[in-house]
């Protein structure tokens, strides 16, 4: 199937390359067990033939307990300890779980300059097509250990859709604790949940909140409206759902916020 004819969940099966996303809370703390959940989907992806790349936030969240911080530090060379320690164990914990599936990862660390830099760029593109080709699967990350307040993507909703930009991705999967985008908060009176959204919807009347329960996060909502809204501009298909739905989301099935992809 060629990009950009994707145009509904049930072509999700069938995309040749994906992108999927995955937050910290989902992945951290109490949900660390979820990894296991999210890399038998993502495998059976890989068995089907799927060229697959997962983008995964958590560094600072895993390495917090390491460094006996309660919660998420605010000054910035603590944030790059933590992720320093948080990103070597994170790796290891979805090696471990790749390995049953005889699946090697390979580590990925950009910053927002590296994208911004058409050279940094260009090695980047290169690096993800050729671990591609050779069946590896991309784990990507922001290399929070060198990144900056200044120069940052801010969250990895936003990297991700940059790198399904980057590598031309059939499919970008947004995860989170949430099964789908909503007209305000969940928790709300009157939130009703967005099924669907045409090319050119900016989604200009409604109101989202901040990060999620677990607030160890960056992202909320809107950044993945934002970021949804720069892939599928782009041509690629966006469904954001739970990360605990990740097996049916890769399956097509009818759930989440589905953004239709513009034609390219």
């Amino acid at each position: 199937m060629s990009r950009g004819s994707i145009l509904t969940r049930e072509g999700i099966r069938d995309a040749a390359r994906v992108v999927v996303k995955v937050g910290s809370s989902s992945i951290s703390g109490a949900n660390a067990g979820h990894i296991a959940v999210l890399v038998a989907a993502l495998a059976e992806l890989h068995g089907r033939g799927t060229e697959v790349i997962l983008v995964s936030s958590g560094a600072i969240a895993t390495g917090m307990p390491y460094l006996r911080l309660d919660e998420r530090p605010t000054d910035l060379a603590t944030q790059q300890a933590a992720a320093a320690v948080g990103q070597n164990v994170l790796i290891y914990r979805y090696q471990n779980a790749l390995t049953p599936f005889s699946i090697v990862a390979g580590q990925v660390l950009l910053t927002a300059g590296d994208l911004e830099n058409p050279s940094h760029r260009s090695n980047a593109q290169r690096a993800m097509e050729r671990l591609l080709k050779l069946r590896i699967l991309p784990i990507v990350n922001e290399n929070d250990t060198v990144a900056t307040h200044e120069i940052r993507f801010g969250d990895n909703d936003r990297l991700a859709a940059l790198v399904s930009v980057l590598v031309k991705a059939d499919v970008l999967v947004l995860l989170s604790d949430v099964d789908a985008l909503y007209t305000r908060p969940p928790s709300e009176p009157g939130a009703v949940k967005i099924v669907d959204v045409p090319v050119g919807d900016l989604l200009a009347d409604v109101t989202f909140g901040d990060i999620g329960a677990a607030g160890v996060g960056t992202g909320g909502a809107a950044t993945k409206v934002s970021a949804a809204r720069l892939a599928a501009d782009a041509g690629t298909a966006v469904l954001v759902t739970s990360a605990t739905l990740v097996t049916e989301a890769l399956a097509g099935h009818p759930i989440g916020t589905f953004f239709t992809p513009a034609s390219v």
